[in-house]
């Protein structure tokens, strides 16, 4: 497997080019969603396509430190997007009167199972590509 490219690409640029690769696949699973009659599939399409496209990438050439960074950077910035969302959700939650209690149990128990999960899952797969030979340099692993 070929480890991922170090890049000296501006933080701004390796922004503009993630948010355009994003945009093209998503606008892309939109044209075709809506050519196929099925318009309300195009978000998953377009996430399901990217993630495609992003593991296709990552072993055939290794994700660039770029996009890594942009995606970070990203991520990152854009959870203040959904803090008024989460609020109006919250007063929402208020309203269901004696399920409430059950209805939280239950979101806490979907999100905690799968976040657990994928955090195991990409543990063991980031830390496969350290194993190949712990004795030797990284010059000599790639």
């Amino acid at each position: 497997m070929k480890s991922t490219h170090s890049s000296k690409m501006p933080l701004w640029m390796a922004l503009l080019l993630t948010l355009a690769m994003v945009i093209t696949v998503r606008e892309s699973a939109v044209m075709v969603c809506q050519w196929l009659g099925i318009e309300k599939a195009a978000n998953i399409v377009g996430l399901l396509t990217m993630f495609c496209i992003l593991i296709v990438w990552r072993f055939i050439k290794g994700i660039p430190s770029w996009l890594t960074q942009a995606s970070n950077t990203l991520l990152v910035d854009s959870g203040f997007a959904f803090l008024p969302v989460s609020a109006g959700a919250g007063l929402l939650l208020f309203g269901l009167g004696d399920e409430l209690w059950g209805f939280m149990l239950t979101i806490l128990i979907s999100t905690l199972i799968p976040l657990w999960g994928f955090a195991v899952l990409s543990n063991r797969w980031l830390n496969r590509d350290n194993d190949v030979n712990p004795n030797s340099t990284i010059n000599e692993q790639k």
